[in-house]
């Protein structure tokens, strides 16, 4: 062991981790069966180990010390003795350095070698065996940091959930290209705050920023060997720390409060796409860089009877122990710091099925749930699940309680396959279009609680979904049997790249029919980033390796003449939305009201009210639906009753243009179209009146929108 000179007093077990008070350093760490904690501290560089400081005082399962000489900067981890009992669920192991769960700040990569795995690589019963080489070398270093940062007059910006438009998106991959960003900016926490990039974000509408994975994460071995990278960010190893390779400085911290503090004075909010499902470790093959060296049993779902062996709910080898006390206690305090010290507005959990089993099943009223909805500060902040994990009863939509959002993959289904040609959908299409009541009304959540997407960061762009058929993922070096077989896609006639007109301008077509159908639907529409302007992944559905001109932001198709239209066709949705209360109403649609009016009606192309046998019809590729203004039963922020113009709603997926009989619904009322997907521009280039009981040329796969403006009342 290397001696060390330095004073060590016995310091706190609370908080957990490195704590700058301004005179010194508190350590604590918890490790329950844990026989020995030897806190190491490395020079400047990481490079060379230069003391050892066993830490003897222990409350509990926590160990600390307190060093009055420590300073912000510090690098350090730990190594932990204990048994080394695979077949018990312990993984003890000295030789490898660990680093701290509570870090803030992550220094370096990893170097990858046989050092970091706990047994010997290529020996009889691998797992079992037990590796004496030091991993320090090849580690990251955690480092102690100063927390103070002139947040100023900064104030969340708190949009209301029914006001929120998402736009999800990769730091690094929306700015690497950006040509107003400067190059050394590119790329970074830093340049996503840059002004041009902010006046994109106001020009298009968005509300809030949902970040792809932004804590540390490890880039994997097996991907590192075949020249690729973990370009997503879901293989966490530091659920305090923001990762280092999106900073433009050597100071992340103060990089990514800067970067708050800069989207949240324009308006915007930051969410962040958070992985406490699991971690980089894997299974029992995986190498040993925190947790598992740390405590094995306390962190990670162990197989009841075979310890040796980890609960897989992820599909990447090892399950986060959120039945566990420290678990939890990680997690909860984990949220709590990005709010309180670096001040996100909210949350997309990864998988978040898998948080909320208990023993085994997914338990909606279990612990993890229980103490979000009562926690003061995380309560209060977007909480939005991916309501699914790989597990036995995994697929969880609609199961969520009062307090979360949720993504709704069923909606992402269902609009897929109505704009690719299914029939029989227009009952589905329904639910969908008005907040998928059937999916939350029962457990008294709103619109809100429906997330809506076409399109995510896993799986198609917008403009793959309408060019490709088939996965094209061959860059990913394995063999094109990665990613999501069954995308519901369609590509409108020619497999990827053509030349052929009618073939462009039907998957133009198509994109706009996409993008109308989310923003007027009820719920929070999110939209992947560059879907406004005909980003492409050449087909790649799984792109979550390549870090590269394949997933990166393409700012030179923004400006090609067809995606130039389309960012111009997503704008005026987007104001159309946020202008119209009728399209991001607060509450489910309620059908009749007390004086026998209703707040919604469906009509068939004939203009009559579609009849319940309609509903199931396997033909059926057509519905209108009538937002009437004056019966919205919604308040604005000040208690003043809202009304609007009367919208009709007009959607044909067949193949053929369909005349769709206007319905009489007033005396003197005469439409006007907003909006035409089968128009060149999506809306039609001079004003016209159309008046009830004359029909209207529905295109092939079209939706029109149309108004009859409503006299402001006095």
């Amino acid at each position: 062991m290397i001696q060390s000179t330095m004073t060590v007093w016995p310091g706190r077990p609370y908080p957990l981790g490195a704590s700058w008070d301004g005179e010194g350093v508190n350590f604590a760490l918890f490790s329950e069966p844990a026989e020995q904690v030897v806190l190491c501290l490395f020079d400047a560089k990481g490079k060379h180990e230069i003391a050892q400081i066993p830490l003897i005082e222990r409350s509990g399962g926590v160990w600390h010390g307190y060093l009055p000489e420590a300073r912000p900067d510090l690098l350090y981890g730990y190594r932990v003795h204990g048994p080394y009992a695979p077949e018990q669920g312990h993984r003890f192991n000295p030789h490898k350095l660990l680093l701290d769960p509570y870090a803030k700040s992550i220094v370096g990569p990893i170097h990858w070698s046989d050092a970091q795995f706990g047994y010997r690589i290529g020996s009889r019963n691998e797992d079992l065996s037990f590796n004496t080489r030091n991993s320090a070398p090849g580690m990251p270093k955690c480092q102690v940091v100063d927390a103070a940062f002139m947040w100023g007059d900064d104030r969340p910006p708190h949009i209301p959930w029914h006001d929120t438009l998402i736009y999800e998106l990769h730091v690094r991959g929306f700015t690497m290209r950006h040509p107003e960003v400067p190059p050394p900016l590119r790329g970074t926490y830093a340049g996503l705050a840059c002004g041009p990039v902010i006046d994109y974000f106001k020009a298009l509408g968005v509300t809030a920023l949902d970040l792809l994975p932004i804590h540390y994460f490890v880039d994997e071995r097996h991907l590192l060997d075949r020249g690729l990278r973990n370009y997503w960010g879901y293989s966490p190893m530091g659920y305090f720390a923001p990762d280092p390779r999106y900073a433009a400085s050597d100071h992340p911290v103060s990089e990514f409060k800067s970067m708050v503090k800069t989207l949240h004075s324009a308006g915007i909010e930051v969410i962040l796409d958070v992985v406490y499902n699991h971690t980089a470790e894997g299974n029992q093959f995986g190498p040993t860089l925190s947790f598992r060296g740390l405590d094995n049993a306390t962190y990670y779902r162990l197989v009841a009877d075979q310890p040796r062996y980890y609960m897989d709910y992820t599909g990447c080898g090892n399950t986060l122990n959120t039945a566990h006390p420290q678990v939890l206690q990680l997690i909860m305090d984990s949220l709590r710091y990005w709010v309180q010290e670096m001040r996100v507005d909210g949350f997309r959990f990864d998988l978040a099925a898998a948080l909320a089993r208990g023993e085994h099943e997914v338990d909606q009223a279990g612990a993890f749930m229980a103490i979000i909805q009562q926690d003061p500060v995380l309560s209060q902040v977007k909480l939005i699940a991916e309501p699914w994990d790989v597990g036995e009863g995994g697929y969880q939509v609609g199961k969520f309680p009062v307090g979360w959002s949720e993504w709704n993959g069923k909606y992402r289904d269902v609009v897929r396959d109505y704009w690719r040609g299914e029939g029989g959908l227009i009952g589905d299409l329904a639910f969908r279009l008005t907040g998928s009541a059937d999916l939350y009304q029962h457990n008294g959540r709103r619109p809100h609680a429906s997330i809506n997407f076409i399109t995510a960061h896993d799986g198609f762009t917008l403009y793959d979904l309408v060019s490709f058929n088939e996965r094209h993922n061959e860059a990913n070096g394995e063999n094109n049997q990665d990613g999501e077989s069954h995308n519901r896609s369609w590509n409108c006639g020619a497999e990827g790249d053509t030349s052929e007109p009618e073939i462009l301008a039907l998957r133009l077509h198509q994109r706009r029919n996409f993008l109308a159908t989310l923003l007027l639907s009820q719920g929070v529409p999110m939209l992947l980033a560059g879907d406004e302007v005909g980003r492409t992944q050449r087909g790649n559905n799984n792109a979550y390796c390549q870090d590269n001109d394949l997933s990166w932001f393409n700012w030179d198709l923004a400006w090609l003449p067809e995606n130039r239209e389309l960012l111009m066709f997503t704008q005026r949705l987007i104001r159309l939305r946020q202008r119209h209360p009728t399209f991001h109403r607060r509450h489910f649609f309620r059908g009749i009201h007390g004086d026998g009016v209703r707040d919604i009606l469906w009509f068939n192309p004939d203009g009559r009210e579609i009849d319940d046998d309609e509903w199931s019809h396997d033909y059926a590729r057509c519905l209108g639906l009538y937002l009437p203004g004056d019966v919205l039963a919604e308040q604005d922020e000040r208690g003043h009753w809202l009304q609007d113009d009367d919208f009709l709603l007009l959607c044909n997926a067949h193949h053929e243009e369909v005349p769709f009989v206007l319905p009489v619904l007033r005396d003197s009322m005469l439409f006007e179209v907003l909006l035409d997907t089968a128009l060149p521009h999506g809306q039609p280039t001079e004003s016209s009146s159309h008046p009830p009981e004359e029909s209207y040329p529905v295109q092939s796969r079209s939706l029109v929108l149309l108004r009859h403006r409503r006299p402001s009342p006095s």
